[in-house]
């Protein structure tokens, strides 16, 4: 167990070193002086302030963090690095309320400016991503155990030590490996029917 849970780590850190990867042109478009931590705590605040966004409230835990260099499209290094922190859901989000929770945070995004890029309606695995005026990217998507993730991902910044997320979780750390399944109901997000056409938005 031990041993895939480390895998399971390199692969996602690889995945997302891909994705730092080609020119550095973000860290050229106004993002001098902004380093690494500086950026993982903007996307910590970016996904705090969707969670506020959210009533009622959803039980929480940070999920894995990663950070990578940024390199030009020879391979070589930028001096620059991105940051991504994540978010697992642990509200049981059901299946009929799965969608007025993407309209919640879709709504709490583009009120903020953000640029919704892309959409999944697979009624099984929805997604949905979008990008920030300031070049962070951030994605919601809901996993075969029904688990709603959050994710943040920083610009090419500033190379520098990044730490792990300062904010508490409002629900207890699990010890199961990740991701954990959702196990907090809610009278309101964990109902078995559609959200009434009648009712206000949550």
């Amino acid at each position: 167990m031990r041993r895939s849970r480390i895998t399971a780590a390199l692969l996602l850190l690889a995945a997302f070193a891909t994705a730092c990867g080609g020119p550095d042109t973000t860290a050229k478009k106004g993002n001098t002086g902004v380093n690494m931590q500086q950026g993982a705590e903007r996307a910590d605040a970016i996904l705090q302030e969707t969670l506020a966004a959210v009533r009622p409230e959803l039980r929480w835990n940070h999920g894995p963090s990663a950070d990578a260099g940024c390199t030009n499209t020879a391979g070589g290094s930028t001096g620059t690095g991105a940051a991504k922190r994540s978010v697992l859901i642990l509200t049981i989000v059901s299946e009929q309320r799965r969608g007025a929770l993407l309209g919640v945070i879709e709504r709490e995004w583009t009120g903020r400016g953000y640029k919704v890029t892309s959409v999944n309606k697979s009624p099984d695995f929805p997604a949905m991503r979008a990008s920030t005026p300031d070049g962070y990217s951030l994605s919601v998507e809901v996993a075969a155990e029904g688990q709603f993730f959050l994710d943040a991902a920083t610009p090419c910044l500033t190379d520098s030590p990044v730490q792990d997320p300062t904010t508490p979780p409002n629900t207890p750390v699990r010890t199961a490996p990740y991701p954990q399944r959702p196990d907090v109901r809610d009278d309101f997000w964990s109902a078995a029917a559609p959200v009434p056409s009648d009712s206000p938005a949550p």
